[in-house]
């Protein structure tokens, strides 16, 4: 019988912890506000995100009923283009890591 050979555990520097957590998907969720009328919401999310009706309706009464709903998720570009559109549509939304 011979031994296996197991390579030794690799240890992550600060640097590595930083590149994986880039890798890791973004969320962009969008927050209730007082302005935006709810047909307008449901409109943006289908023009940003190309979402069915029926998607962009559930999407948009989350938002309303619960206060924030994460719209989106992927690599932080995207999600940063995203993140920018629904600004420029007026709307309120951020970034996070889950």
């Amino acid at each position: 019988m011979t031994a296996a050979t197991l390579a030794p555990e690799r240890i992550i520097t600060e640097d590595e912890s930083e590149l994986l957590d880039v890798a890791r998907p973004w969320n962009v969720v969008v927050w209730d506000d007082p302005i935006n009328l709810m047909s307008y919401v449901t409109f943006v999310f289908r023009k940003v995100f190309g979402y069915s009706k029926a998607k962009a309706t559930r999407l948009m009464l989350q938002v309303h009923n619960e206060g924030r709903c994460i719209v989106s998720s992927g690599p932080l570009e995207r999600a940063e283009m995203e993140v920018a559109a629904m600004h420029h549509h007026g709307l309120w939304a951020t970034l996070e890591q889950p």
